[in-house]
């Protein structure tokens, strides 16, 4: 391995992440840890105890790269460096937020060495983390779909405060979107946890922190009838590359960033491949298949970064009095609302 390559390319991602101050800087950056990629030619995959290629450690999914592509792209799958770094200028946002503001409580991420910039870890030059359809955007959902997802909307729209079930699986610390499979890289938190063992891979997410344990046995997934929160995965190495296959979801979860309220039925089926590109870099890939969102298949890949661990513990429901403070506001609203009618009818 070319240790010297690799300490450059570290430092050039953190360039990139951090200190892209002009559009001719993030451009220069750019250029300059592509050469220090392409100068570790000579890397070859670590393995494990049971000679399988090594993904262990912790990750960020952290990208500036829409989910989706903007419309007025089109079929431009690709900016120039310069166009890229570009991008990125306008996507980066101050690190400090107005003070006194609800935005300023929530995101104070200054106060914990923490910068908005660090969305910006992962650049490349993609226009969109969908590679397929051409157009970089997710296939239209069938009318059914769409009714369901509008339906859902607008019953939520009337009945949001009437009970704790009525809130998102996110609110209630259940599940949040992001977490998949497929993984879609989220506003913070954005990170993953890789640990192996002979037989099985865990993905374990920062963000709820589920462990996904996937076995590698070649074991059939679980009964048909049999539905899970982050649903039913099963792994195999195809060559280098891990290859894992979800299904049985429950028909209550969806994907970040698409139609809200649009929901995974439950005869999905996602494809992820984790590739070790680099020492520092595993490259994501993933397709959704559900024939009864979407028309067709729909696939899209970014990197995954190295970053020094540890994760540390989201603990969602520690010291959370939103759902309970939530609820009580709308009945208290309620009550206001039924005394002033009785008063006006007086």
């Amino acid at each position: 391995m070319n240790t010297c390559a690799n300490r450059s390319k570290t430092r050039l991602a953190r360039i990139l992440a951090n200190s892209c101050a002009t559009a001719t800087l993030c451009a220069a950056a750019f250029a300059a840890s592509q050469s220090a990629f392409a100068a570790e030619s000579d890397w070859t995959v670590p393995r494990t105890s049971d000679d399988q290629p090594d993904l262990q450690g912790y990750w960020t999914n952290n990208t500036v790269i829409p989910l989706e592509r903007p419309a007025e792209l089109g079929d431009k799958a690709f900016f120039t460096e310069e166009e890229v770094a570009a991008f990125m200028q306008e996507r980066l946002v101050p690190e400090e937020t107005e003070s006194g503001t609800a935005a300023d409580v929530h995101y104070q991420l200054t106060d914990f060495g923490l910068d908005h910039s660090q969305n910006t870890v992962n650049v490349n030059l993609r226009t969109s983390l969908i590679t397929d359809p051409a157009d970089g955007r997710m296939p239209p959902p069938l009318p059914a779909a769409a009714a369901n997802a509008k339906e859902r909307t607008d019953y939520l729209r009337a009945h949001a405060f009437d009970s704790a079930q009525d809130r998102s699986l996110a609110e209630r610390c259940i599940i949040w979107s992001h977490q998949g499979p497929p993984i879609i890289p989220v506003g913070y938190n954005s990170n993953v946890r890789i640990l192996q063992s002979p037989g099985y891979v865990v993905i374990q997410t920062e963000m709820l922190q589920d462990a996904r344990i996937v076995p590698l046995d070649g074991r059939p997934h679980l009964s048909s009838g049999v539905h899970q929160w982050l649903g039913d995965s099963r792994g195999r190495w195809e060559g280098d590359t891990l290859v894992v296959e979800t299904t049985n979801y429950t028909g209550e979860t969806g994907i970040r960033g698409s139609v809200p309220n649009l929901r995974l039925s439950t005869d999905t089926r996602v494809i992820e491949r984790f590739e070790r590109t680099d020492e520092d870099t595993i490259r994501y890939q993933f397709t959704v298949d559900d024939p009864n969102t979407w028309g067709r298949p729909w696939s899209a890949e970014y990197p995954m970064t190295r970053i020094e661990g540890p994760m540390f513990e989201y603990a969602c429901h520690e010291g959370n009095y939103g759902i309970a403070n939530t609820l009580s506001g709308a009945r208290a609203e309620e009550r206001a609302a039924v005394e002033a009618a009785k008063r006006n009818a007086e």
